[in-house]
């Protein structure tokens, strides 16, 4: 399912919403400041695996 943006992703998707919050902080603060392109948990995950590439 589309959502409109990031937080209406969070508000209707728990499992989002706990997957979110279990991401590095720089990390939630980055997708936060592009809240406009996160509009389905897929997105989501995969928009925190280009961000957290590097950190392995």
């Amino acid at each position: 399912m589309k959502y409109p943006d990031l937080n209406a992703l969070l508000e209707g998707q728990p499992e989002a919403a706990a997957y979110f919050r279990s991401l590095p902080d720089y990390v939630r603060e980055h997708m936060e400041s592009r809240s406009g392109g996160i509009n389905s948990f897929e997105s989501l995950k995969d928009y925190a695996e280009n961000l957290t590439r590097g950190d392995g």
